[in-house]
């Protein structure tokens, strides 16, 4: 899919520090508003109806992640869910905090 800029619907403003580093730095999680997609834009099978939506880490060094659903509720959805998936994964990787207390209860 072509980049396009699409207008970011939430946000949330954490901070990250990579393991083994003592610099905090901050960044922001966005999600856009879902989009219809345009099958001559995929490379997959899709029915009409079916809608994207963009999950960008703004500050952070990983890069965006699409995600599609069956309609523009479930592709907001899907990217509520796919941004917290994203940031347990990059636990490995960093420590993530959310107004100056840790991000994860445990």
């Amino acid at each position: 899919m072509n980049a396009v800029y699409r207008r970011s619907i939430a946000t949330r403003e954490l901070s990250f520090r990579a393991i083994g580093d003592s610099e905090l730095k901050a960044f922001t999680i966005r999600i856009s508003e879902p989009y219809l997609l345009d099958p001559a834009e995929v490379d997959y099978p899709i029915t009409e109806g079916t809608a994207g939506c963009t999950v960008s880490f703004d500050g952070l060094p990983e890069r965006d992640q699409s995600v599609t659903g069956a309609d523009t509720f479930q592709a907001l959805e899907l990217g509520l869910v796919a941004a917290q998936g994203a940031l347990r994964r990059l636990r490995k990787k960093y420590d993530f905090y959310w107004e100056g207390d840790s991000y994860f209860d445990d």
